[in-house]
Formats: structure tokens, sequence, C-alpha cells
């Protein structure tokens, strides 16, 4: 009896990763969310849309007809399905991660329940990839490939969710994110083949934008539209990898700012 016991008693320990304190963070975050959704979603739809209508349209009315075949305004808007990603995933977890740990002391509340540092940041990670999917449809004819889209903007948004984590719990001051901004964000940005083919950058650049994440989700919105090549395999397996290597980063980070 009292081996049966003690065998029950293991048996409702806490494992890592629980599932239950992953959802009841993830919950907090919904019911917080519903407060601040109008701006979030309004500011995550125009912000693509004028980028479309100052590159897409205005270029390819004017410069530029199409790119490798592709109309110019298409080549913009799938682009622009994949760069959102990184605005609405990066960004609102470093400022996000900063302000509920150093400000509000959201974390200590959350780690007084039974719940880890590694639960935690899985959660922040699992709500900000959800919470950043997003697909478009530029006039384009419905590709079969395209039902993808959604997978692959959810795990590169899981990597820079990541990386974002990471950066807040690695930071003093929350005007050093001008430093993280200046010298990752907007350079991924910009090298990611979204308003132009990086094979007309110069050879070092291109270097960059090969192991750039976004580019290879661009590239992967891309094909799901016009057609996969078998690198495209390779470009996924890619991003899972950045998306494991950033949330063990951020894990590690985020536990020597909370614990040690």
């Amino acid at each position: 009896m009292e081996a049966s016991t003690q065998a029950q008693s293991r048996g409702r320990t806490m494992r890592r990763l629980e599932p239950a304190a992953i959802a009841g963070v993830m919950s907090r975050e919904v019911a917080n969310f519903r407060t601040y959704w109008k701006g979030t979603t309004f500011s995550s739809v125009l912000e693509p849309l004028v980028y479309l209508l100052a590159f897409g349209l205005g270029l390819s009315a004017t410069l530029v007809d199409e790119v490798n075949g592709i109309p110019y305004i298409q080549f913009v808007g799938t682009g622009m399905v994949a760069t959102a990603v990184i605005f609405s995933s990066a960004l609102p977890a470093m400022f996000g991660t900063f302000v509920k740990h150093r400000f509000q002391n959201t974390y200590e509340a959350i780690l007084a329940a039974p719940v880890d540092v590694e639960e935690l940041v899985s959660a922040e990670m699992l709500w900000i990839g959800t919470r950043s999917v997003v697909t478009f449809f530029w006039g384009l004819d419905p590709e079969p490939g395209m039902l993808l889209t959604p997978l692959f903007a959810f795990v590169t948004a899981l990597g820079f969710a990541g990386f974002g984590v990471a950066m807040a719990a690695t930071v003093a001051k929350i005007d050093q994110f001008n430093y993280v901004t200046a010298l990752f964000v907007t350079p991924l940005f910009l090298v990611a083949g979204t308003f132009f083919p990086i094979e007309g950058l110069p050879e070092g650049f291109q270097i960059v934008a090969q192991v750039n994440p976004l580019h290879q989700l661009v590239e992967l919105v891309r094909g799901g539209a016009f057609g996969f090549e078998w690198q495209d395999l390779l470009r996924f397996a890619f991003l899972v990898v950045f998306a494991v290597a950033t949330w063990r980063v951020a894990i590690h980070q985020m536990r020597k700012r909370l614990i040690d």
C-alpha cells in the first residue's frame, strides 16, 4: 500500500514542460490580449499594406514589371507575408518580456506558482508564435502549397520570439533595444529578398542573406505560391533548427536573469 502511494505521488509530480503549466501561462496572455487586440491587429495589417502600396504598386507601375518571371506586386506581396512575421514576433517578445520582468514583476509572480523557467519561456514563445501567424493573398491564384504558409510563419515566429526573449533577458536597459534593432532586426529585414532578389546584392551581403531565417521564410512563402523546389526542404529544416536553438538560448538567458 505504501509503495503504491509513493508511486502515485511520483506520478503526480510535475513533469518538465508540463502542459497544464504552459496552458496556464498562455491563458493569461490570451486574457491580456483581449484588452489591446484592436491596436495590434490594426498595425499588423496596415504596415504590410503601406509597404505593398509604396513598393509593389509604386515601383511596378513605374520601374519594375516583374522579377524572375513573377509580377513585381506579387513578388513584393509574398515577401511581405514573410517579413510581417519578424515585426510581430521579435519586437513584441523583446519589449513585452522586458516590461513584464523589469517593471511589472509578472514573471516573479508566475514562478511562485508551479511553473518553471523552461515552461514560462516556452509558453511565451508559443503565444507570440501563434499570434504572429499571418496569411495574405495579394491577387494570387490559389495554390495548395499556400496552405503551408501558416506553418512556415509559425516556426519562424517561434525562432524570432526566442531571439526576442533572449535579448530581453540580456540587455540591462530598455533603450539598448535600439542596438538590437539597428544591428539585427533592420539588416535581416533589408536582406531578406522581399523587395529585390538577393542575387543583386554584393557577395558579402548574399552570404548574410543565405543564413537569414527571414530570407528562408520569404522563399518558402513564394514556393507555396509559385511552386516548391527541393531546396525548400532544407530551408524549412533550417527554420526548425533556428527555432530550437533560440528556444534553448532564451531559456538559458531567462534562467540566469530570474534564478541565478
